[in-house]
């Protein structure tokens, strides 16, 4: 019989959940299979329909990308439960899974599950941001920078680069060098192994249908599947009233708790996004298989309310850039200008 907490408790007992969650952390290699069979068999199929629907209409393509691109964060996130050591028993098969999707993904997984796990050890924490985060400053930070410095961070938070350009650059890009890592071999290897990989996909595909198909079917795939991606992250991490403290505040648990979101999508796209929108349970928790968190809520439904966002609602978060210490809220660069 799994411990039950008191929902009004929810607040003060973040590390009391831990012996909840446990009982919810071992992966079912049978279900894991699956979940890689109905993630990659569609997206094979929508990739071949979406490159014979060229001959008809490349707009039918660009039509059948989006979908495709929705079961490649699918394959992603299959990579994210790898890297959390989640998605098999065995470490080894976790990596070398994780490490063949991250030649679809565009993500040398080595490099990825280090600066992820450091997201993850230091989430919330306003003296240790900058690793594997969407950069956030502090009201007092903005106003401190140079007028040049406002322009660029303005820039880097505009939605159309955030979420468009961004996401494009750090996957087709960054991901090619082990930016922040240069000094590391192993990590060196990751990212060229990871490369060389692609290199032979592409070649691969170039060969078999040709570059100019290739590339009009799979890059609006990539690109589309970075930007939600991206969203995703964010959202996850960036709304209203998100927990940000300074170290001598901070803890690991009520930051995993309270400063990530319960992203509550409809049913289709939570299916799609691999429960990932259950983030906070994830954050507190992060060796639940993803196809059990939603077994998590289904038991503790006191779980649902904490930090419950809904799509509609979300795209407001979209135009907070900036942490008020002060109110310890995220606020807009509008309400900055007010006070």
């Amino acid at each position: 019989m799994l411990q039950r907490i008191d929902p009004q408790e929810t607040q003060l007992v973040a590390r009391d959940w831990l012996h909840v969650l446990n009982a919810y952390r071992k992966p079912q290699l049978t279900r894991s299979i699956l979940e890689l069979v109905v993630t990659g068999v569609p997206l094979i199929v929508l990739w071949v329909l979406a490159w014979l629907a060229l001959s008809v209409s490349v707009w039918l393509t660009l039509l059948l990308s989006v979908p495709a691109a929705g079961f490649l964060v699918r394959l992603f996130l299959i990579q994210h439960d790898c890297g959390h050591g989640s998605f098999f028993r065995k470490r080894a098969t976790n990596d070398w899974v994780g490490r063949v999707l991250g030649v679809l993904t565009l993500t040398p997984y080595d490099i990825w599950q280090r600066s992820h796990a450091t997201h993850h050890a230091t989430t919330g924490n306003l003296d240790e941001r900058g690793i594997g985060d969407i950069i956030t400053l502090t009201v007092t930070e903005y106003r401190d920078l140079s007028l040049l410095g406002r322009l660029q961070y303005r820039t880097y938070r505009h939605p159309l680069v955030l979420f468009g350009v961004g996401p494009a650059y750090q996957f087709v890009v960054a991901h090619r060098l082990p930016a922040g890592y240069w000094s590391n071999v192993k990590f060196w290897v990751s990212a060229m192994a990871t490369n060389i990989g692609i290199a032979a996909f592409v070649l691969l595909m170039v060969w078999l249908i040709g570059a100019q198909a290739f590339f009009m079917v799979h890059l609006p795939i990539v690109l589309l599947a970075s930007s939600i991606g991206v969203w995703l992250f964010y959202i996850q991490h960036q709304f209203e009233d998100a927990h940000w403290e300074t170290t001598e505040d901070w803890n690991v648990h009520d930051a995993a708790l309270h400063g990530s979101s319960h992203y509550d999508l409809p049913r289709a796209l939570r299916w799609l996004t691999a429960n990932i929108g259950i983030h906070h349970i994830h954050h507190l928790c992060a060796r639940i298989p993803y196809y059990r968190l939603s077994d998590v809520l289904k038991d503790y439904p006191e779980l649902s309310n904490v930090k419950r966002i809904t799509l509609v609602e979300s795209f407001q978060y979209a135009r907070l850039q900036l942490w008020c210490t002060e109110q310890k809220r995220l606020i807009s660069f509008g309400e900055l200008s007010d006070k």
